[in-house]
């Protein structure tokens, strides 16, 4: 039975949580949850049985065997850093905030880190993976998403564009995984964790369109190298309670899950 700590008590963290509490309580118990947001904390914890307790990062942690991060970048890197020097399991959602931390990503990769990175939104991360057996000269990710999901996004503060203006079509961004997950913090983790399957933040390029004819989060990967050509596409249904989140990441969070238990 492994002790689980949540942190991130929103429509991703809580999924992830009343799952593991309906379907997984003779593998997991839910020990702990941990939100920014008190009241988020409080509600999901309410509807958890046995009732976690509501606590900061560092005593979950302490607590847990493993914690599922569903917070956000500014805290997912801080998260695995911390487990790593413990010695514990987490599994990261917000792969964006790895970018900080280069020399955990090396430990990732060479498998001497118990940190877990789901397949989130799209699907073809284990061709890539294989594809970096040879020479890999190029991996882009085309990403689309509706008007709704983006809204909030740095990257429209800092170019004073109005979403609800944009009327049809649009290339968005163009540019590295480092700068969309940057400018797009809650909309590209995709881009992070193709990069850390991949060629890297700063080799890896994005296009994020927008158009209010979307109704689906669409990801379109493509790998060319040694091995030939890789195209992908996924078309995801955003979660019917955020449209910043895709259902299949949820799901992979849970298929990750399962895989560890």
């Amino acid at each position: 039975m492994k002790n689980i700590g949540i942190i991130g008590c929103g429509v991703m963290g809580s999924e992830i949580a009343e799952y593991i509490s309906r379907n997984l309580s003779q593998k997991a118990n839910i020990i702990g949850v941990c939100d920014i947001d008190s009241r988020k904390a409080e509600d999901l914890a309410a509807r958890i049985k046995p009732r976690p307790l509501i606590t900061g990062i560092d005593a979950l942690l302490e607590k847990s065997d493993l914690v599922i991060e569903a917070a956000s970048p500014d805290v997912s890197g801080e998260v695995a850093e911390k487990a790593d020097a413990m010695g514990k399991e987490a599994l990261i959602m917000s792969t964006g905030g790895l970018l900080k931390k280069p020399k955990l990503i090396e430990k990732i990769n060479m498998g001497r880190s118990g940190i877990h990175i789901p397949s989130g939104a799209v699907c073809g991360l284990d061709g890539l993976r294989s594809a970096m057996t040879g020479a890999v000269k190029g991996v882009t990710l085309v990403t689309r998403k509706p008007l709704k999901g983006l809204a909030g996004s740095p990257y429209l503060k800092e170019k004073n564009i109005d979403i609800e203006k944009i009327d049809r079509e649009t290339l968005l961004f163009s540019g590295t995984a480092r700068d969309a997950i940057r400018y797009f913090p809650q909309n590209v983790n995709v881009a992070v964790t193709l990069s850390i399957y991949g060629l890297g933040a700063d080799q890896t390029r994005v296009k994020l369109f927008t158009s209010p004819e979307y109704t689906r989060n669409t990801h379109e990967i493509e790998v060319e190298g040694e091995f030939g050509r890789l195209w992908t596409k996924t078309e995801n249904l955003p979660s019917g309670k955020n449209p910043k989140t895709s259902q299949l990441a949820i799901f992979s969070a849970i298929a990750k899950l399962k895989e560890i238990l």
